[in-house]
């Protein structure tokens, strides 16, 4: 990492919006060859500032230098063409096109008669695949890839640009642990050669492993940058949330009641076979297992929303017949789907709209008029039950942090007064303060005898918040662990790889 000057310098940015001042004087400065972590809780300004930077918003005031020059009035394609390029949370690959045309999309080669060179193409995406060490042919459809070969492509693409400083923001959030050494393996090659990172993550232990320095915005204010090494996991949250979080799995022992939910030898058509386990009113049943177990695809076929080729569905002891969503809210369930954007928020619609949409029925009167308001008075009630931190109900949920988007999807089906619910990642991409909030809704939901089933990626919370772990491996059941508090992370990997293959422990 070279010394000053700075490759990018970010000087007093402020950003207002009609109503809302997003960055108050913020500050960032990245060196040449650096891996630089931007962090802050959801709300702090990291996006904010991060669309300054590539000019999707013109900053209010402030300066941005890149290279030593003031850059001003640009716009995103300036941005690439001077070496800035962005790697975004949500991926939005062209997936009936092959690789290579998502790779050159808008600058394809020509040749003399001014039509696409694909022999061309071809030949310059395997230069540049070559170079993040991914071997698949550039002939592939996109929609052939996992997310985490998408995650390359997008890697592939900035690299295209030769870009000198990339961002890349939480890319990390659906790999798995070997892709995600396989992805730093990467940053730590193109930091190698000279080029610049931007790292946005909410997941502590990733940005201990692979950056130099740390910058923490907090309310769009500039608080601090350390280099890495002189941080501790407690000093970091604190310069991120102003406080200490001292029980970031606030799990406490709920009564345990009666079986609620018993799923018998239930199998899909590809992703799952011969599933079976039950869960009690009041618990908290987690299910960890590697990205491709199967996971998602069993809740969902459970909720009705997937095909099921065989097997029961029991609700306290009675035969329950699932086919759809409709079915699986008429018997009680509640589904938080695991990509919040892209099924679950309706990113265009009101903050009101969004918790009221699975309900609407209990707001429908004579004539088939909405009664407005009792719809608001009920969206109000969960909105400050859930803290959700929003200007009113009538604003956008886009415009909302992801832990406030997710506040409101949990505010959606708390509305249905669900009693069996099915949480999908809960905390993926929201930051610690807002994780120890969900965490803390999710026991008191256990509390209130909720039968709750929680998908997660991440170890510690599965350990700290479960009652009992069922791990998944390659669509089937290989462990439900008893004795949580007990269980290590190498052991409930091992069920997770297939190495060990049980029914319970």
């Amino acid at each position: 990492m070279s010394e000053q000057p700075w490759l990018l310098e970010m000087k007093d940015i402020v950003k207002n919006f009609p109503g809302v001042q997003a960055l108050k004087g913020a500050e960032l400065r990245v060196g040449t060859g650096e891996i630089h972590a931007l962090m802050g809780e959801n709300g702090a300004g990291k996006s904010t500032l991060m669309k300054c930077l590539i000019g999707i918003h013109p900053q209010t005031a402030g300066d941005i230098y890149f290279e030593g020059k003031l850059i001003e009035n640009y716009s995103t394609a300036e941005a690439l063409k001077m070496g800035i390029s962005m790697i975004h949370q949500e991926l939005n690959p062209v997936e009936n096109r092959p690789i290579m045309e998502n790779i050159w999309l808008g600058r394809e080669p020509k040749n003399a008669l001014g039509l696409v060179d694909h022999k061309k193409m071809y030949e310059m995406s395997k230069d540049v695949l070559e170079i993040i060490d991914l071997k698949e042919d550039p002939r592939t459809e996109m929609r052939h890839l996992t997310v985490a070969k998408m995650q390359m492509i997008e890697i592939a693409k900035a690299i295209s640009y030769n870009a000198k400083l990339i961002i890349m923001d939480e890319p990390t959030s659906a790999l798995t642990n070997r892709e995600v050494e396989q992805l730093f393996g990467i940053m730590r090659k193109l930091k190698e050669n000279g080029k610049s990172i931007i790292y946005i993550s909410h997941k502590l232990d990733e940005v201990f492993a692979v950056t130099d320095r740390v910058t923490v915005l907090r309310d769009g204010a500039y608080i601090g940058t350390e280099n890495t090494s002189d941080l501790t996991v407690d000093k970091m949250i604190n310069m991120m949330v102003g406080r200490n979080i001292t029980d970031m799995f606030p799990k406490v022992e709920c009564p345990i009641g009666d079986v609620k939910l018993e799923v018998k030898n239930l199998s899909g058509e590809k992703h799952f076979k011969d599933i079976s386990f039950n869960v009690c009113k009041g618990e908290i049943l987690g299910v960890a297992g590697l990205v491709g177990a199967g996971r998602t695809e069993v809740i969902e076929a459970i909720f009705g929303i997937r095909n099921k080729k065989g097997g029961e569905i029991w609700i306290d002891g009675e035969l329950a017949n699932i086919n759809s969503s409709e079915d699986a809210i008429n018997h009680g369930m509640a589904l938080l789907t695991e990509d919040r954007r892209m099924n679950g928020i309706f990113p265009m619609l009101s903050v009101l709209q969004n918790i009221s949409i699975s309900n609407m029925k209990k707001y429908v009167g004579n004539f088939k008029l909405i009664n407005h308001k009792e719809m608001k008075e009920d969206c109000n009630r969960y909105i400050d039950a859930l803290s959700v931190r929003t200007p009113s109900i009538n604003q956008r949920i886009e415009n909302l942090s992801g832990g406030n988007q997710q506040k409101v999807l949990v505010a959606r089906w708390l509305l249905t007064e669900p009693e069996i619910l099915f949480l999908d990642e809960p905390t993926r991409g929201i930051d610690v303060g807002a994780k120890a909030e969900i965490h803390k809704l999710i026991t008191n939901l256990a509390g209130q005898g909720k039968t709750i089933v929680m998908i997660s990626s991440e170890l510690p919370e599965v350990m700290g918040m479960s009652d009992r772990i069922m791990v998944m491996f390659e669509g089937k059941v290989t462990g439900i662990l008893e004795n949580r508090k007990d269980l290590t992370q190498e052991e409930i990997m091992r069920y997770a790889t297939g190495a060990v293959d049980g029914k319970t422990a």
